[in-house]
């Protein structure tokens, strides 16, 4: 039997083996912090036998699936916890997920913060008892019978739901056993001391609503203490951060009971949103596009046709108008292929690119609606490319370049991921194979380099999303272009080539926000409120030190408004200390504070974010230079007074 390790060398066993003790034969260090192991490119358990020619990587912590393993075994030792503590307390599910791992739990009590230090305290017990973690499985009968003997109606539950034929595996460690489909470390011990229970939550059973609310708890684990205290202080400064309290206390936007999930702009959060809308018209009139709006109801058969009715009907607000059933769009993507399907297309027209800011609604159940970051109605940076096969690849490396552009200049990082095609698409192999080539090319040529995410692409094509990282290290998937081969054949789009012929053209879909109101909610909180210049809803505040300089002040707010700049005056009957913290208070970018001397002289004193007191300046030099500012988009660092 040949293993093939990750460096490409090969190890030769005359008999099966199991992972664990291939990590072993390989090194003893390697052994003791392996997590899991991964055969031919699938996460499995350290027990795992492997008994044909295969290719092997041990995983640690420092791999995406050992730290998962290792997180998921975390979750097995809390609800162990949670049991010995609350005996009559029932288990639902408990997964690892991306940034740590949770269980539901059907409790007689609701638990507290308290119950959480208790929980914590036990869940050192039982990694010190260092119980050997063991995996074994039943048939059905027997799994569902030892189930309704712990008591567990959750797990009877999802027994019952496998399909016939499924393997039903449990891991037991101690007293406690949990059906589970695993990876899981070998011992308890393995998981260290590096966790931490972070928040509780309610969670409907299987996320219906029609079920019981459970609680979730959530908590992290990691394999060295440094990584979790990094990861506790990144939490709470994006505490401090939280868009739904800067965003209130800054006036930029609001929620109300009237409409769940569907944010109300204020004032200054729609010159926010406006401005950012007009950045977005100024750099695609630059790259080539025009810009289109469509219809937020459209009818069932458009939805038919476009296959969004089949894939997607759970997630669409329906109605009824004249007796036929129409949908509220959850996307732009049909209506942009009516206006190009709305007269004939030469080659010589290709590529068009058509950019829209449409308004969609999408039905988000209501315990995942978070602030601006989940919302049930918002404005989509749309924009479809349609071309022929050979501008495929520069169509995408243009797309590719325009994001780049928009992250770069908010000071973002971000990492692409390519999605293949998903269990539940539609279209031929070819296409798929075409599609997902044309994008793979791009990236390549781009030099950009990428994770392969399989199976996470669209119902209709393959996509690149790009991933940005913020000021304290979270990331947001944002930018996505989706290939798509199969909506031009749906709605059976033409053009006509230089052969005379008609020709299929294929479709870009492509956003670079993504959401506006979620890319509003990531600024926020990048940086922490306190906007770059050009961006913030005020940009000058104007600060008499009394009243006898109310008139002044109001020349100086009346010539910077005159000159495009985004001002305002602070009338109210304070001291000038109260006012310039109110300012910072309010992240203004620029405080111009008037008196007798600044009025004698037709000067200001400055004041800015950046720098504190800039001291005295004629009133013409800091309108030009603040104009420069703000033409140029410069977008300064979020100073540590500001955070």
């Amino acid at each position: 039997m040949k293993i093939t390790l990750k460096d490409g060398s090969v190890k030769e066993y005359g008999q099966p083996m199991a992972v664990i003790d291939i990590a072993k034969d390989l090194s003893e260090g390697l052994a003791r912090v392996a997590c899991a192991g991964e055969v031919d490119g699938e996460v499995v358990d350290l027990r795992t036998v492997i008994d044909r020619d295969a290719q092997v990587n041990i995983l640690t912590a420092a791999d995406e699936g050992g730290l998962s393993t290792l997180r998921h075994t975390a979750s097995h030792v809390m609800a162990q916890a949670i049991k010995r503590l609350y005996p009559s307390t029932k288990l639902a599910i408990g997964p690892s997920i991306s940034d740590g791992f949770y269980y539901d739990v059907d409790s007689e009590n609701p638990l507290t913060a308290e119950d959480m230090e208790k929980i914590e305290a036990e869940m050192k017990k039982i990694v010190k008892e260092a119980f050997p973690i063991e995996r074994f499985t039943l048939p059905r009968e027997e799994a569902i019978a030892l189930m309704k003997e712990k008591e567990e109606p959750y797990k009877v539950e999802l027994i019952e739901d496998l399909p016939e034929g499924e393997e039903i595996s449990f891991y037991r460690q101690g007293e406690f056993t949990d059906l589970c489909a695993g990876p899981h470390l070998m011992n308890t011990k393995d998981l260290g001391k590096a966790y931490k229970l972070m928040s509780l939550a309610g969670a409907y059973w299987r996320g219906s609503e029609k079920n019981k609310m459970l609680t979730r708890v959530y908590a992290t684990a990691f394999a060295k203490k440094a990584d979790l205290e990094a990861y506790i202080t990144m939490m709470e400064e994006a505490k401090k951060r939280d868009h739904r309290k800067i965003g209130k206390e800054l006036g930029l936007f609001m929620m109300h009971e009237a409409g769940p999930g569907f944010p109300f702009f204020l004032p200054k959060g729609m010159v926010l949103k406006n401005t950012l809308l007009d950045y977005w018209r100024e750099i695609h009139r630059k790259a080539g596009y025009v810009e289109i709006s469509t219809p937020v109801i459209l009818n069932r058969s458009l939805w038919e046709t476009s296959g969004h009715w089949d894939h997607y009907k759970e997630n669409m607000y329906t109605t009824v108008i004249d007796e036929e059933d129409y949908a509220i769009k959850p996307m732009n993507c049909p209506g942009g292929v009516l206006v190009y399907a709305s007269e004939p297309r030469s080659y010589r027209d290709l590529p068009l690119r058509m950019g829209e800011l449409g308004l969609v609604h999408r039905h988000e159940k209501s315990g995942q609606l978070h602030g601006l970051m989940r919302v049930r109605c918002f404005t989509q940076d749309d924009a479809h490319i349609f071309m022929t096969p050979e501008q495929i690849k520069d169509e995408i490396k243009g797309v590719a370049n325009l994001i780049d552009q928009v992250y770069s200049l908010f000071g973002f990082k971000y990492h692409v991921e390519l999605s293949t095609r998903p269990e539940d698409s539609m279209g031929s192999d070819e296409d798929w194979e075409m599609a997902t080539e044309g994008l793979r090319n791009a990236l390549d040529e781009l030099g950009l380099p990428y994770v392969v995410n399989e199976g996470d692409g669209a119902f209709y094509g393959p996509k690149i999303d790009f991933h940005l990282e913020d000021c304290i290290g979270r990331t947001w998937q944002c930018g996505t272009i989706q290939l798509d081969f199969q909506l031009p054949q749906r709605f059976e789009l033409e053009y006509t080539g230089a052969d005379g012929e008609k020709h299929r053209p294929i479709m870009i879909h492509r956003v670079a926000f993504g959401s506006i109101e979620r890319f509003i909610g990531i600024l926020i909180e990048h940086f922490a409120g306190a906007f770059p210049t050009w961006l913030a809803p005020v940009q000058v505040k104007v600060l008499p030190i009394s009243d006898k300089y109310m008139e002044y002040a109001e020349q100086v707010n009346r010539k910077l408004f005159d000159a495009g700049i985004r001002t305002e005056v602070d009338t109210r009957s304070e001291k000038i200390g109260y006012k310039i913290r109110e300012a910072q208070t309010m992240k203004i970018p620029y405080m111009l504070v008037v008196g007798q001397k600044e009025e004698e002289e037709k000067t200001v004193s400055v004041r800015s974010r950046f720098a504190g007191d800039e001291g005295s300046a004629d009133l013409d030099a800091f309108i030009a230079k603040i104009k420069e500012e703000i033409s140029s988009r410069i977008n300064r660092p979020v100073t540590k007074e500001e955070k």
